[in-house]
């Protein structure tokens, strides 16, 4: 392991994938599961996605499922990736968060996205549309939401979000592009990814840490980059970790339709369209896998190449078992939970 990777905090973000002939509460369960798991292996944050009416994501209530994975477990931080602001009022984020952090102080990370709903549809069962996501906004709902925590909002007079008032769960924003201009401004820590967009991600990083304005919340910037992690006894088993999710995101882009995940081996066998092989063939590329030593060397790479503070593994695959052995192997790379990580205070006191 280099110095590199040992002062580099390892994350993960898990979205409650479903499998086939898997419903979705227990695709739930296996989420808080998997975080227990992790907690042992000595990774540092766990965090849960928003999702809504995609039949392949079980996850669509990121605060309730954080509060029962922070129930079942005892020192990993717990959080978001992430509450998708558009979606909700600043104040009840910031009650929500505030009850959490109330159950389990010092543990709760606050991630926050724009994202809306994937198809009109869901945008309009939701009451919102695609001028939602404007950045303009979302700034806004940014400052209200922190301003709930501190009691300086004044939108609202004589209003006060309680539990949340005087407490500090940590904020970070999920950003690419002019995103990170809205982290850095408001001097909050930045999730960025993937990591199959190199390019991106480091103009992104560049663009934060140039912006970036020392807060209350943090007196530095702070990048945690995401992606998919894969590792394995060989390439080609890590290979196979990736294949359910990259047909997932073939059929989707295909039919319109996001299916649970199915076991790579039958979906090695599925004929394939033109369309839909380039998509399944994009969706293997341009990931961090391979064996131990593969990974390490790439992992170097890509946090040597971004400064970055942490990594946050995304990585969904069909056979649970390789996954955790996955996350094991990643795990002893990293010598998480024996090589003591620099992990300072993102707020200050008060």
């Amino acid at each position: 392991m280099t110095s590199t990777i040992a002062n580099t905090r390892f994350s993960v973000l898990d979205r409650s994938r479903t499998r086939e002939g898997q419903d979705a509460p227990e695709a739930l369960r296996d989420t808080v599961r998997l975080a227990r798991q992790l907690e042992s292996l000595g990774y540092h944050r766990f965090w849960v996605s928003e999702h809504h009416s995609v039949p392949g994501v079980a996850g669509s209530a990121p605060t309730v499922l954080a509060a029962a994975v922070a129930a079942a477990t005892s020192t990993i931080r717990v959080g978001t990736g992430g509450v998708m602001l558009p979606n909700h009022r600043p104040l009840v984020v910031a009650e929500q968060f505030g009850v959490l952090e109330s159950l389990f102080p010092g543990r709760i990370d606050m991630g926050l996205g724009r994202s809306v709903g994937f198809t009109d549809g869901i945008r309009r069962a939701l009451g919102k549309d695609k001028r939602a996501m404007d950045l303009t906004d979302f700034a806004e709902r940014i400052g209200e939401l922190l301003g709930w925590f501190t009691g300086d909002q004044a939108l609202y007079p004589q209003v006060h979000a309680l539990p949340a008032e005087g407490l500090r769960p940590e904020p970070f924003v999920l950003a690419m592009g002019e995103g990170a201009d809205i982290a850095a401004a408001a001097g909050l820590p930045m999730v960025v990814g993937d990591l199959r967009g190199r390019d991106r991600m480091l103009r992104a990083v560049e663009r934060y840490r140039a912006g970036f304005r020392p807060s209350a919340w943090s007196q530095r910037p702070q990048v945690i980059i995401a992606g998919t992690v894969a590792v394995a006894g060989s390439e080609e088993e890590a290979r196979r970790l990736l294949v359910p999710e990259a047909w997932s995101m073939a059929h989707s882009r295909t039919r319109g339709v996001f299916p649970p995940l199915a076991p790579a081996g039958r979906i090695e066998t599925l004929p394939m369209t033109a369309k839909e092989r380039e998509f399944y063939e994009s969706g293997l590329r341009g990931h961090v896998q391979g064996t131990e030593e593969q990974v390490a060397a790439a992992l170097e790479s890509v946090i040597g190449e971004t400064g970055a503070d942490e990594v946050l593994v995304t990585t969904s695959t069909y056979d649970r078992d390789a996954l955790l052995e996955s996350f094991t192997r990643l795990a002893r790379v990293a010598e998480l939970g024996r090589v003591p990580v620099p992990n300072p205070p993102i707020h200050s006191a008060g």
